[in-house]
């Protein structure tokens, strides 16, 4: 499907030459459940943005969202969080094309952050709106803000495809290798259920282990 083709609610997703690019490196770092989810994490973004009449750049945005799970995949996960791991690799594939360096900013910003709830929302319009997008795709979060119409012609165009098993197991597969960036995030959560036998360390048990008297 050609991108400049791609129209919802009179819609059309960002076609320049470096939106084309990143597209194409989403497309060939996720499988189409996980390509899916992360273009909705897109239109869901727009919808929210056009309801809360916020100015933006729809460019940034774009490629952040298509961006923001990089991280997840297995050519461009490292040893840091994957939020982070993912910031990186999009700023990368950004440096890699000249791209500004505060837009460069805050496309790292925005898949950094997309998970942290009560920080994304209080930055700038573009990381918040990965944020926002992500959250509706994810947990249905602002759902109610987008007229059911664009969530179907949305869900039409990019299917879940058993989205809510492949994620939780993608995050869990996340858990299992590195447990280290699960302590103290939901991540953890999906770990222990998941992952049989998975030894991720209790925030508590580490303050209370610090090595001072008191």
């Amino acid at each position: 499907m050609s991108l400049s083709a791609v129209t919802i609610g009179g819609i059309i997703a960002p076609d320049s030459d470096l939106a084309r690019k990143a597209a194409a490196l989403a497309a060939q770092a996720h499988a189409p459940v996980l390509l899916n989810h992360v273009h909705r994490t897109y239109w869901f973004a727009e919808f929210l943005a056009r309801k809360r009449e916020m100015r933006f750049d729809r460019e940034v945005v774009y490629i952040a969202s298509l961006l923001h799970d990089l991280g997840l995949s297995h050519q461009h996960g490292a040893d840091k969080r994957f939020e982070v791991d993912g910031a990186d690799a999009a700023a990368r594939f950004l440096h890699a094309h000249d791209y500004p360096e505060d837009r460069t900013a805050l496309v790292w910003d925005a898949i950094a952050l997309h998970s942290a709830a009560d920080i994304a929302d209080r930055r700038e319009p573009e990381v918040a709106l990965v944020h926002f997008g992500a959250h509706v795709d994810v947990m249905g979060l602002r759902m109610e803000e987008i007229p059911v119409q664009l969530i179907d012609d949305t869900l039409s165009l990019y299917p879940r495809l058993g989205f809510k098993e492949a994620f939780t197991s993608a995050l869990a597969e996340i858990a299992r290798t590195k447990p280290h960036t699960a302590i103290g995030t939901g991540l953890a959560d999906i770990g222990r259920r998941l992952v049989p036998g998975l030894d991720i360390p209790n925030v508590c048990d580490l303050l209370l282990g610090a090595p001072f008297e008191s």
